[in-house]
C-alpha cells in the first residue's frame, strides 16, 4: 500500500519543480576573468567578449599583463577607454604592483608582473630576456601602445585613469575574483600574473573553472614569411614553416610563440597546475587570417562603433604592414580564442560541443630550458651558484638546463642552420606532461553560400554589428560640437630670441622644463623643435604628452620628433628594431620608473587632447612600404626635425641645445655627419657628477654614475668630444634642490597660471608619493630638470657660478663602472654649474610659470570638453 503524499510535501516537490526551471531559465552567468598583454588584437578581442550577453557571461575583471607586448602606462589607458566607450566600467581592472621575490623565493604581496618570474627581484627594474624579442619602436610596443595612432583619435576617455599607489593591482584582482566563487580565465599574454598567484595562493585553485590559453605552437607551420605560389626564384622565404613566430628571433628559436615565450617558467606553472585548460595555439590560429575576403566584409557596412574600431585597426594594419603579405601574416589570435572561451563557457567546457573549433586532448608541457640538464653557465637564476634550487626545483629537472639569455644568445646559434634553443616552446609529449584539450582547427561556415570560410569569420562579424551592448559614442561623436583646432601663434612681428632644442626623455621633470622654456617670453628664446629619446625614463608613446602640452600652450607649430629607442651600438644587427636593454634596465618598469613618466603620475589625462599624437609611418617617400589614407599624419624622426632645424639656420646663426635625457639623439647626429657641431652654438646637458656621487638606485654596485650618462655612456663620450661648446649641470648641482613642503606653499600662494596650476598638482603628487617611501624614495628631484633651463635662459637671475674641469665618461661597457664621469687631465675641458643660489632659483621658477604671457590656450581636458559640448 502506497502512503500518500502529504500537502505540505506536495507544495515543497512543486516548489522545487519551479525553482529547478526558474534556475534553467534564469542560470547565473557565468564569470569570466580576462588576463591580457593588450596587444593589437587583444583590444579587439575585448571589445567582442563585451558584446556577449551579459546575462550569460559576465566579465567580471582584466587584469594586464605588463611584460609582453605592451607598456603599463599606455595598457592601462586603453582598456580604461575601451570600457569606457562599451559603458562597461563596472569591470575591475589590475595592472602591475611593487612586490617581489626574495633570493631565496618568498613571493612577496602584489608581484607586478613586469618581468617574467626567473628575473624577478625586488624591485620592478630588470633585464629584458625575453622582451628583447618585441621591437619598442614601430611594430611593437610604441605601434601596439597607441594602437598605431588610431587610439587617441578614435576612443572617448573617462574618468577612471591610473592614480600612483591606488591602482588596483593584478594579484589584488585576481584574488578578488577567484575568492568570489567559479571562475574562467582567458589568457591572452604572457602567463606571469597567473603563474604567480598560483605559486603564492595555490587554494585559490579550485575556483579556476577552466583555462583557455592563446598561445604556443604544437605542430603548428607558421605561413608568415612564405613565397606565394607560383613566386619562382625570386622570392627566399624569410621565416616559413617555423612552429613558433618569433618573427625577430628566429635565428636562435623558431620553436617558440610570443605568448608563451615571454615567461615560459609562468606558462609551466599554469599547464601543468592540474586546473581544466584548453590551448589555443597556431596551430589553429594560423587557419584564421585578416584575410581580404574578411576584411572587405567587415568594412561594407560596420553598423557599431565597435565594428568600425576594429575594421579602421585592421585596415591601418594592413596599410603599415612590413610587406605585401598582411592577408597572411596577421591572425585572428586573440578574437578566435575569445570566441573559442565564449563557446566553451555556455557548453559546459565540452570540447566536442565548441561552435568554433575541433578540439582534441593531447599531453603537453612547457620547454623552459634547454639541454644539458644540470649545468651551470650562468644563464639560470634558479639553479647556478647556489646549494638550493630557488622555489625548491629538482636538480638536473627540465628546469635547470640553459635558459635563453636573449635573442642573440650564442649559446642558440648554429651557423646558416636554425636556432636550437626551444624556451617557451609547447610541445607534446609521451611522458612528463600534463594532459589538455588542444583546438586542432577552426569550424567551417555552415552557410554554404557565404564567402567567409570559418562559423567564427561569420559570427564575429555578426556580433560585433549587434545593436545591443554597443558603444555609446567614439571621441568625436561623444560632443556635438566637437573640432580639431591647431594653434599656431604669429611670430612674425617679434623678434626672436636665441634658437633653442629641446632634446628630452619625457621625464616627469622634463615636462617642468618644457612649461618653463614655452612660457619665456620668445624674445629670449625661440623654442624650434623638441627631440625626445625613448631609451630613457618613458617609453616611445608618451610622445603624445609633448603634444598635448604644446597644444595646451598654443604651440601646435613646434616640432616633435621622435628618436632613437636604443643607446648606441645596443641595437641588434641585421634587425634594428631589437636590441639590448643593457643600460635601460636600470629604469624601474613600474611605480617611480616608466609606468609614472607615461602618465605623469596619471595627471597626463587632465591635459587636453592635441590634435596632433603619434601616427605609424605612412608615406612612401619616407621609405614606407605604402602610402596610408592619412600620409600627412606621419610622425618626423628626431634626426629629420634636427637637420630642418639646422639647415634652416644662416652660416653666422647657431642653434642652442638643452638635453636632459641621454645624449642618443645629439650623438647619432654628430656620427652621421660630424660637421654639425659648427652650427651648435652651445649645448647644455643635464647629465653626469663631478665628484662622483651617483644616483643609480636600481643598480646598487654602480655607485658613481648618473642616469643621463649611464643610460647611453658612449653617446655622453662622443658628445663630450665634439668640440660644441658645453655646459654640464651636473648631479652636484641637480641633487642640492630637492622638492620641500615649503616651496609647495610658495606655488600655492601665487595667483595661478593654468600652467601652473598644473606644475604644482605635478609636484605635491610628487611630493605625497616621495612621503610614502619605498619606489618614490627619489622622487623628490623633480627640480633639477628645469634647473638646466633657467641657467640657459638667465643664469645672472639664479647667481650661478661656472668652473671648467678636464673631463671623461667610462664607457667601457661594464656595468658597475658605465657612466662615470672622471676628471681626468687627458679628458675634454667643460664648462659645468658648480653652484646657484636655490632661493633664487625656485622663486624664478615659480615667477616665470605664474606669468601671464604666454600662458595655457586650453588649460585642461575638462575646459577644452566644455567647449565642445
Amino acid at each position: 500500500m502506497r502512503r500518500p503524499i502529504g500537502k505540505v510535501r506536495v507544495i515543497a516537490i512543486a516548489a522545487t519543480i519551479c525553482w529547478t526551471l526558474f534556475s534553467c531559465l534564469h542560470a547565473a552567468p557565468k564569470t569570466l576573468h580576462v588576463d591580457t598583454d593588450m596587444d593589437n588584437d587583444d583590444g579587439l578581442a575585448l571589445l567582442y567578449l563585451l558584446k556577449q550577453p551579459r546575462s550569460q557571461i559576465h566579465v567580471k575583471a582584466i587584469t594586464i599583463n605588463a611584460n609582453s607586448w605592451s607598456n603599463a602606462g599606455s595598457a592601462i589607458n586603453t582598456v580604461y577607454d575601451i570600457l569606457y566607450m562599451m559603458d562597461r566600467e563596472d569591470i575591475l581592472v589590475g595592472i602591475g604592483g611593487e612586490g617581489g621575490i626574495t633570493d631565496n623565493g618568498t613571493i612577496l604581496p602584489n608581484v607586478g608582473g613586469y618581468l617574467p618570474i626567473i628575473d624577478q627581484g625586488l624591485s620592478t627594474a630588470g633585464r629584458c630576456r625575453y622582451r628583447e624579442a618585441i621591437p619598442p619602436g614601430p611594430g611593437g610596443h610604441l605601434d601596439v601602445d597607441t594602437n598605431y595612432g588610431l587610439r587617441r583619435q578614435f576612443l572617448p576617455q573617462g574618468e577612471r585613469h591610473y592614480v600612483p599607489l591606488k591602482q588596483r593591482t593584478s594579484q589584488e584582482v585576481l584574488v578578488e575574483t577567484l575568492s568570489e566563487g567559479p571562475t574562467t580565465i582567458l589568457l591572452s599574454g604572457a602567463h606571469t600574473n597567473l603563474g604567480i598567484l598560483l605559486l603564492s595562493h595555490p587554494e585559490l585553485k579550485k575556483n579556476i573553472e577552466h583555462i583557455y590559453i592563446m598561445g604556443g605552437g604544437v605542430h603548428s607551420s607558421n605561413p608568415t614569411g612564405c613565397c606565394p605560389s607560383g613566386s619562382g626564384l625570386s622570392c627566399t622565404p624569410a621565416q616559413c614553416g617555423n612552429v613558433g613566430n618569433l618573427f625577430s628571433a628566429y635565428h636562435t628559436n623558431p620553436w617558440a610563440e610570443f605568448n608563451i615565450f615571454t615567461d615560459p617558467f609562468s606558462a609551466y606553472q599554469v599547464l601543468h597546475s592540474a586546473v581544466p585548460i584548453t590551448q589555443v595555439p597556431l596551430d589553429v590560429t594560423n587557419y584564421v587570417p585578416v584575410s581580404q575576403v574578411f576584411l572587405s566584409t567587415l568594412g561594407k557596412n560596420p553598423k557599431t562603433l565597435e565594428a568600425q574600431y576594429v575594421y579602421q585597426t585592421f585596415n591601418l594594419l594592413r596599410e603599415t604592414w612590413f610587406d605585401d603579405n598582411f592577408y597572411n601574416s596577421f591572425f585572428l589570435w586573440d578574437s578566435f580564442a575569445s570566441a573559442v572561451t565564449i563557446s566553451g563557457m555556455l557548453t559546459g567546457h565540452n570540447p566536442h560541443k565548441n561552435k568554433y573549433a575541433v578540439i582534441h586532448p593531447k599531453n603537453i608541457t612547457v620547454l623552459t630550458s634547454d639541454k644539458p640538464y644540470g649545468i651551470n653557465d650562468g644563464s639560470n637564476p634558479f639553479f647556478d651558484n647556489r646549494t638550493m634550487p630557488k622555489f625548491h626545483l629538482q636538480k638536473g629537472g627540465v628546469h635547470s638546463g640553459h635558459v635563453q639569455r636573449g635573442i642573440q644568445d650564442p649559446f642558440c646559434l648554429v651557423p646558416d642552420g636554425k636556432g636550437t634553443c626551444m624556451d617557451g616552446y609547447t610541445k607534446e609529449v609521451q611522458n612528463g606532461g600534463a594532459l589538455i584539450q588542444v583546438a586542432l582547427l577552426p569550424k567551417p561556415n555552415k552557410d554554404m553560400t557565404s564567402t567567409l570560410k570559418t562559423q567564427f569569420d561569420a559570427d564575429y562579424i555578426h556580433d560585433l554589428n549587434l545593436p545591443k551592448q554597443t558603444g555609446r559614442f567614439n571621441f568625436e561623436s561623444e560632443f556635438l560640437h566637437f573640432k580639431k583646432v591647431f594653434y599656431r601663434p604669429n611670430l612674425s612681428k617679434k623678434i626672436l630670441g636665441k634658437p633653442v632644442i629641446f632634446d628630452m626623455d619625457m621625464s616627469p621633470g622634463d615636462f617642468i622644463t618644457l612649461f618653463y622654456l614655452l612660457k619665456t617670453p620668445v624674445e629670449l628664446i625661440n623654442l624650434t623643435a623638441i627631440t625626445v629619446t625613448t631609451n630613457g625614463w618613458a617609453n616611445p608613446a608618451a610622445i603624445d604628452v609633448v603634444y598635448d602640452v604644446l597644444h595646451m600652450m598654443g604651440r601646435d607649430d613646434i616640432p616633435v620628433g621622435l628618436g632613437s629607442y636604443f643607446a648606441l651600438n645596443q641595437s641588434f644587427p641585421p634587425f634594428h628594431s631589437t636590441g639590448d636593454c643593457k643600460y635601460s634596465q636600470a629604469i624601474p618598469l613600474g611605480s617611480g620608473g616608466r609606468l609614472d613618466s607615461d602618465t605623469l603620475f596619471g595627471l597626463a589625462r587632465e591635459l587636453p587632447r592635441s590634435p596632433r599624437s603619434y601616427t605609424a609611418q605612412n608615406s612612401v617617400k619616407f621609405g614606407a612600404p605604402r602610402t596610408t589614407d592619412r600620409p600627412e599624419l606621419r610622425q618626423p624622426l628626431a634626426n629629420e626635425v634636427l637637420l630642418n632645424v639646422f639647415s634652416s639656420l644662416n652660416n653666422e646663426a647657431g642653434v642652442t641645445i638643452l638635453s636632459s635625457g641621454p645624449l642618443t639623439n645629439i650623438a647619432t647626429l654628430l656620427l652621421a655627419n660630424s660637421s654639425l657641431h659648427k652650427k651648435t652654438k652651445e649645448l647644455y646637458i643635464i647629465g653626469g657628477s663631478i665628484a662622483g656621487q651617483g644616483n643609480l638606485f636600481t643598480i646598487p654596485k654602480n655607485t658613481k654614475a648618473e642616469f643621463n650618462f649611464f643610460l647611453d655612456p658612449e653617446a655622453a663620450l662622443v658628445v663630450l668630444k665634439s668640440q660644441i661648446n658645453i655646459t654640464l649641470i651636473p648631479l652636484d648641482i641637480t641633487g642640492q634642490i630637492p622638492l620641500s613642503e615649503a616651496y609647495l606653499d610658495i606655488l600655492e600662494k601665487y595667483e595661478k597660471t593654468p600652467e601652473l596650476k598644473f606644475v604644482h598638482k605635478l609636484l605635491s603628487t610628487t611630493w605625497m608619493l616621495h612621503s610614502q617611501g619605498g619606489p618614490y624614495n627619489f622622487a623628490q628631484y623633480l627640480l633639477g630638470d628645469p634647473l638646466a633651463a633657467a641657467v640657459l635662459v638667465n643664469p645672472q637671475n639664479i647667481r650661478t657660478t661656472f668652473n671648467e674641469k678636464k673631463i671623461t665618461v667610462e664607457s667601457t661597457g661594464d656595468i658597475s663602472t658605465a657612466g662615470w664621469t672622471k676628471v681626468d687631465k687627458a679628458g675634454v675641458p667643460i664648462r659645468y654649474v658648480s653652484s646657484v643660489d636655490k632661493k633664487a632659483y625656485e622663486l624664478h621658477l615659480a615667477a616665470v610659470l605664474n606669468s601671464h604671457t604666454q600662458t595655457a590656450v586650453v588649460p585642461s581636458f575638462a575646459s577644452q570638453k566644455k567647449q565642445w559640448v
